[in-house]
């Protein structure tokens, strides 16, 4: 008998499993230093403790798979050189492997820790997009993290790692060979070809041997919490699964089905078509907006001045609830304005953002941003109706970042450009020059502009963004500390996080200061907004929904700004980043073709309670949703999956759709209309020929 089981004296069998053991050890141990160094679930009171302990098992079988799958080359090169394995070459190749593999997953590992400090999303495919933009990329990588001690230490461990290999070698592959039976072969390669197997599979049960389905990221979701299911991700295999090619188009035929909700959401007057002839509907979206009742009297139009507010959540904001108050300015803005509670993002990213804000159309793109597509950045744009306009895009970087530049000269007619290289302030980091003095330098722009003629001004700030450089000059600005817990407690991760967002608001106050200063504050409509949030600590100042379901990453401040004109109000209701243009437009009076998504947030809401777009993962398989001031909604891109949560509860992971049938039936509904027509609307929106001589400064 004991013959018959000789298999496990095998050389190479020993040496595979000491090595498949070596690297899951690897991946456990990076799976324990990202639980208690990045992830939040140790500082959340309300994690259920099934749920994280099925969160690191799910993790633990990725890691397994991917440890069996590092192995899998090797164990195929031994087992194929036959009696040959022992040679040098193959020894060499194999170390060779293995330092290589090592060096390339301990790489993906620290990419995937920074994406997560930063954006609280694990690294996907969308990281790809940055490759765009390398030497940018790169600067802020370099101003941003201890680069040097991250690669050092990579190093070291990959020569640690493969040291240790080499070790096992001599200990399993160098000893004398054992005599083993035939079939005492035979079992052993079967019962290592199951353990390969099951391990990959990751499950032993539950399987249909003619059609295996083996564990997917998409089990890590199933709990609804996305701390969670980051816990249960392994990176590597996340960054495999969400690189497949996907098709980044639209769907007509989806279009279409969804005709008649969306045109009754954006209020197209046609007849309600059959879905049986839904086919034949012609996909239009362009409505003619007049002038509005609600609109300023004013002596000339008014200036509009688009203020976006790099990496600002609503929990960063005193008026939403933050318990340091580090946002004054923002603050009184949002008392002596129009507030705007529940506004959303549709996703998350400064590009991304750019394009929704400009052209009124979410990015429902899954991977790259809208303005990286040269197909679709020349857009029709409802701001072109501003034809007697000054119109300037100030940036204190690179304009060229994200393709930014070629989107705003091509489709907003008549825009100058200000970028780095035009600017007399020297730049403080990879983002160019500081936000105070961008605002300086942009309130002198304004100011050259003669006094009767209207301007619209977009503003792109970039210091609230690693590495929160905090200059010198700032005006008499003063950094504060506080103590670690009181920060975390408030949603901060560092005194620097913390101060860069004081600065950003301190900034934004100078500047109403300087256009006080220079005459045009009165006649001007402020439009401020929060592009996404950036990495928080917890939430305990929030209801829970906002950090369990990650929809503080979307939702951000948002004000409209005219004490001459505007009576303060908060807007309760559900409003969204594409609503901001219509609304503007409305206000100054425009007559025009809205051909985009967005809608003045003073008109009505014909689907009932208002409900805004979310997209809340991209890459290969999305997940895509639909809020209110009440409920959000959430589902794959392809309608599955569905589940309908009170944004309100106590327990926001419960799935209402049993309690609220109608409500999960009209969002269902919305969510993917929006979606789809978003994605169809990218396309078709695009303007057939340049929309006016831009320049560049």
């Amino acid at each position: 008998m004991t013959a018959f089981f000789s298999f496990y004296k095998s050389r190479r069998i020993r040496y595979l499993i000491t090595g498949t053991v070596a690297f899951f050890l690897v991946f456990v141990s990076l799976r324990t230093i990202f639980y208690f160094g990045f992830s939040n679930l140790t500082q959340q009171d309300l994690v259920n403790a099934a749920a994280l302990f099925e969160a690191i098992g799910l993790g633990l079988r990725f890691d397994i798979r991917l440890a069996i799958l590092s192995m899998l080359p090797v164990a195929f090169l031994l087992f194929l050189t036959g009696k040959a394995f022992q040679r040098n070459i193959i020894k060499w190749i194999v170390r060779i492997y293995i330092g290589i593999l090592i060096f390339g997953l301990l790489l993906i590992y620290a990419f995937d820790f920074g994406h997560y400090q930063y954006l609280g999303i694990r690294i996907n495919a969308t990281i790809f997009r940055f490759l765009d933009d390398a030497d940018i990329s790169f600067e802020m990588l370099l101003q941003s993290y201890p680069i040097l001690k991250i690669s050092l230490l990579i190093f070291f461990s990959t020569l640690l790692f493969t040291w240790l290999m080499v070790f096992v070698e001599w200990k399993t592959l160098d000893r004398e060979k054992v005599s083993i039976s035939s079939s005492s072969r035979a079992i052993g390669l079967s019962i290592f070809a199951y353990l390969i197997f099951i391990g990959i599979m990751g499950r032993a049960t539950d399987i249909n041997i003619e059609s295996p389905v083996p564990i997917r990221w998409s089990d890590a979701y199933s709990s609804g919490s996305s701390e969670l299911a980051a816990l249960g991700l392994n990176p590597v295999v996340f960054l495999y699964e969400t690189s497949r090619s996907r098709d980044d188009s639209y769907n007509p035929e989806l279009v279409r089905n969804y005709y008649g909700v969306i045109s009754n959401y954006l209020g197209i007057d046609q007849d309600k078509s059959k879905p049986e002839d839904a086919i034949n509907i012609d996909l239009k979206f362009d409505r003619k907006v007049l002038a509005q009742p609600h609109r300023i009297n004013a002596d000339r139009p008014p200036n509009i001045v688009f203020i976006m507010l790099e990496s600002l959540g609503a929990s960063r904001v005193g008026g939403h609830g933050n318990p340091l108050s580090p946002t004054p300015i923002l603050d009184e803005i949002g008392r002596n304005g129009w507030n705007l509670k529940n506004f959303y993002v549709p996703v998350s990213g400064t590009a991304k953002t750019v394009w929704a804000s400009i052209t009124g159309i979410p990015d429902a793109s899954y991977g790259k941003s809208a303005t990286r597509n040269p197909t679709i950045s020349r857009q029709t744009l409802s701001l072109n109706t501003l034809s007697d306009y000054e119109k300037i895009y100030s940036i204190g970087g690179n304009a060229g970042w994200a393709n930014m530049k070629a989107f705003i000269n091509q489709s907003l007619a008549g825009v100058t450009i200000y970028e780095e290289g035009y600017w007399k302030s020297r730049n403080v980091d990879v983002w160019g020059i500081s936000d105070l003095n961008l605002f300086k330098e942009t309130d002198a722009i304004l100011r050259s502009i003669p006094k009767d003629k209207p301007f619209f001004a977009y503003i792109q700030t970039a210091g609230n963004h690693e590495p929160f450089t905090i200059p010198k000059d700032s005006d008499g600005f003063v950094a504060v500390s506080e103590p670690e817990e009181t920060l975390r407690k408030a949603g901060f991760r560092s005194s620097q996080q913390f101060n860069a967002v004081r600065l950003l608001d301190y900034s934004v106050g100078k500047f109403l200061e300087l256009a006080r200063d220079g005459g045009y504050f009165d006649n001007t409509i402020f439009v401020l907004f929060g592009d996404h949030n950036n990495r928080i600590t917890t939430l305990p100042f929030l209801p829970p929904a906002y950090e369990q379901l990650n929809l503080e990453s979307l939702h951000v401040p948002a004000y409209i700004y005219a004490p001459k004109y505007l009576k303060a109000r908060d807007f309760i209701e559900a409003t969204s980043l594409v609503d901001l243009v219509p609304t503007v437009l409305s206000l100054v009076g425009m007559e025009y073709t809205n051909t985009t998504m967005g809608r003045d947030i003073l008109g009505p809401s014909a689907e009932g309670e208002r409900a805004v777009p979310t997209l809340m993962r991209e890459g290969t398989y999305p997940l895509i949703g639909a809020v209110t001031k009440r409920f959000f909604l959430q589902m794959n891109a392809d309608g599955t999956q569905a589940t309908l949560h009170e944004i309100k509860s106590t327990t926001p992971l419960e799935n209402v759709a049993d309690k609220h049938p109608k409500e999960f039936t009209r969002l269902s509904d919305l969510a993917r209309g929006l979606h789809e027509t978003s994605r169809y609307l990218m396309y078709a929106n695009r303007a057939p020929t340049r929309q006016g001589g831009s320049t560049s400064q």
